[in-house]
């Protein structure tokens, strides 16, 4: 009997040694598995109300089993207490208050019990190996792995990491890649998220953080941080663009990517499955920036609106398809790596563009200061655009224009001040006529004219703009860039109410914050009033 019993033993240690090495986990949490099994075993066999606790030696295999009981002075539970009387036969000198331990003989497992412990165990490991795969994989988001295909689902590719599975989902495939079960393949760790169902493993070969990698893997100069990808964008499968700096002057970013005969970069393009690749030199000028990215088109010009957040680029009417690429791929691809909207123009369009601007800006002066033609001309050609810029520039800059004099200047400045409070006026009434109320004209960095197109979308009190967030107020319209002339329809770029005006984040926030100081004034003063309250009646006791 003593043998089967040590055999016994033997096989249950073996056994945890066994799924432990095989899953990858801790040899206690398989043990805490079969003692949490061998507990609900007991309970079943002894009474669910009972406080039963199992111990298994992980070296020897022993088991011991026991109940745990109080010790009251009067029993109502008699699963988990017992009287003084009986506690001391157990234990010598209990008291009162005190847990004692209740030894219990060891259980047979009938094939219920088993088949239930079993359940048990494998539940708890397929937990703990879940766990070690979250733990092992959370970290490694942004590296490249290599798996083996395993299967195919609607389009999802399954991939065999070795110790987890992770997946590729359609959108995050290179198009036209054909892939066939038991391929081998590389791919970037896009996201690791923890479900139900276990940890999701999410990989991608379409990231423009997957180009970067592969970069890093043949060129060591990357790896080393000689050289630095500052920026990439992919039309995956089709052809994608990087910028590149170099923190050591003697070495040439573009040269070292592309590699002997060319022999880096096509590694790389291989493993995209034939994607081209333009490699730029990275700039910190916007402008020059621009330029190399819309490679290999001929620029003329730039203009950056830094309001709008918008560049303008000139090009040779020659090189108007260059630029725009097969379908808009060439300035799509350069707008992702500036990071910037692009519109395209010829010089035709630029011309015609500027002309309309002068045109528009001379009528402006000339309707708003009582100028003549020829002084308005002047004005635009000097650069002024807008009466804020002659009504707020410094006098000297505005008298140093040829023909100009100071008193020229001040008139100019004069008239276009009050042309200013005109407009301020008639926005004002505007407000009104809207029902906008006074309250909201004290908000900072709030104009007339911003509130009247804060009237106009509905926004009209104090509450109403408290409740907005700040990119429903503020944030920048954002739209597909295109070139001049382009008809096509497309859909209004959607933006806060105050996009057109250029405010920030952070004023955006302070407008918001000021509109709701009112609701924490109008909590405070309840509570004043109940105190002030309070104390006249204790006055008047």
């Amino acid at each position: 009997m003593a043998t089967a019993i040590s055999a016994n033993k033997a096989e249950l240690i073996a056994i945890a040694n066994a799924v432990a090495s095989e899953k990858m986990i801790d040899k206690g949490i398989v043990i805490e598995a079969m003692e949490d099994a061998i507990q609900r075993a007991a309970r079943a066999r002894y009474g669910a109300e009972n406080d039963i606790r199992a111990k298994l030696d992980p070296n020897s295999g022993d088991l011991r089993l026991w109940r745990v009981v109080e010790v009251v002075e009067q029993v109502d539970d008699y699963y988990k207490q017992i009287d003084l009387k009986g506690a001391e036969k157990l234990q010598k000198g209990a008291a009162i208050g005190d847990f004692i331990v209740d030894p219990l003989p060891p259980i047979e497992f009938g094939r219920i019990a088993a088949q239930a412990a079993k359940q048990v165990i494998f539940q708890k490991v397929r937990d703990a190996e879940r766990d070690r795969q979250f733990d092992e994989f959370k970290d490694r988001q942004g590296e490249i792995i290599t798996g083996v295909v395993k299967r195919v689902e609607f389009g999802h590719i399954v991939v065999d990491l070795g110790r987890a599975e992770g997946v590729i989902r359609r959108d995050q495939q290179i198009p036209r890649e054909v892939v066939r079960v038991n391929d081998r393949i590389r791919s970037l760790i896009l996201n690791v998220r923890r479900e139900n169902r276990g940890p999701q493993i999410f990989l991608s070969r379409a990231h423009p953080d997957f180009m970067k990698k592969l970069f890093a893997q043949e060129v060591p100069e990357i790896y080393d941080g000689i050289i630095e990808i500052k920026a990439a964008a992919r039309d995956p499968g089709s052809r994608a663009k990087i910028g590149v700096i170099s923190h050591d002057s003697s070495i040439d970013p573009v040269g070292a990517c592309v590699g002997m005969k060319g022999s880096r970069v096509q590694a790389v393009v291989q493993e995209m499955q034939g994607e081209k690749i333009d490699i730029i030199p990275w700039s910190p000028d916007t402008a020059t920036f621009v330029v190399n990215a819309l490679q290999p088109a001929n620029v003329s010009r730039v203009v950056i609106d830094e309001e709008e957040d918008r560049i303008e680029v000139v090009v040779p009417d020659d090189q108007l398809s260059l630029a725009i690429g097969r379908r808009g791929q060439n300035v799509r691809l350069a707008s992702q790596l500036t990071a910037k909207a692009i519109d395209i123009l010829t010089e035709a369009d630029a011309s015609e563009k500027r002309q309309k601007e002068f045109v528009a800006n001379s009528e402006l002066f000339q309707n708003e200061l009582d100028v003549d033609e020829t002084l308005a001309q002047l004005l635009v050609a000097e650069g002024f655009g807008a009466l804020e810029e002659v009504a707020y520039v410094e006098l000297d800059e505005l008298a140093a224009i040829e023909g100009f004099d100071e008193d020229l200047a001040q008139e100019l400045q004069s008239r276009a001040q009050e042309a200013l409070d005109r407009r301020e006026q008639a926005a004002r009434d505007e407000r009104r006529a809207l029902g906008v109320d006074d309250a909201l004209a004290e908000m900072p960095y709030l104009t007339e004219a911003m509130l009247v197109t804060l009237g106009k979308a509905g926004i009209k009190t104090l509450d109403d703009l408290a409740d907005l967030a700040t990119d429903e107020l503020v944030e920048k319209k954002r739209s597909e860039p295109r070139r001049r002339g382009d008809d096509t329809p497309r859909a209004a770029p959607k933006g806060g109410i105050l996009a057109e005006y250029g405010l920030s984040d952070e004023q955006g926030n302070e407008i918001i914050m000021a509109a709701r100081a009112h609701w924490f004034t109008d909590e405070e003063e309840p509570v004043a009033a109940e105190a002030g309250a309070s104390e006249a009646e204790g006055e008047e006791a």
